[in-house]
């Protein structure tokens, strides 16, 4: 029997119309939309209230989005940086400059992440601090380095101008 399809281009449950809840029929633009939402951040919950289904049907058809959580986000900003480079390749100005921003911030996240990494013997006062005083610490001693890294920069280029 061929395929019923609604306006948007749906498919139409089989029971469609009769009593109790039609069956859920993932499309792809739900799971594109679980995908982002999973790199967000959000709970299987709250994913499963905006696509208004339970938990357990989000997991029945949705499981293959659901079990990258972990590098979700990273596949996440790997699609962003790839358009901005298509932008770049093109030639377009606002992408250029959208993706040296991007540049930064990936470069920021990278030193955040080796400082948090650092050998729990480098720095004996951190062992001592609680999690929140150690992420103090660590958020003013990235922003130090950042900022003595771009005087540096900005002492070289007025060195060279």
């Amino acid at each position: 029997m061929a395929e019923v399809f609604d306006l948007f281009g749906d498919p139409v449950p089989a029971n469609w119309g009769q009593r109790g809840r039609p069956e859920h029929i993932p499309t792809q633009q739900n799971r594109n939309r679980v995908s982002m939402l999973v790199a967000l951040g959000w709970s299987n919950s709250r994913i499963a209230a905006a696509l208004y289904v339970t938990v357990p049907t989000l997991r029945k058809h949705y499981f293959s989005e659901l079990k990258f959580r972990e590098v979700a986000r990273d596949r996440l900003e790997a699609g962003i940086a790839m358009k901005l480079w298509d932008g770049v390749q093109a030639g377009s100005v606002p992408a250029i400059k959208e993706f040296r921003s991007f540049l930064d911030r990936n470069d920021r996240m990278e030193i955040e992440r080796t400082m948090a990494t650092a050998p729990a013997g480098a720095n004996d006062d951190r062992s001592r601090l609680g999690k929140k005083d150690a992420d103090k610490r660590r958020a003013i001693d990235a922003d130090a380095d950042l900022m003595a890294e771009l005087e540096a920069e900005a002492s070289q280029h007025a060195a060279v101008h």
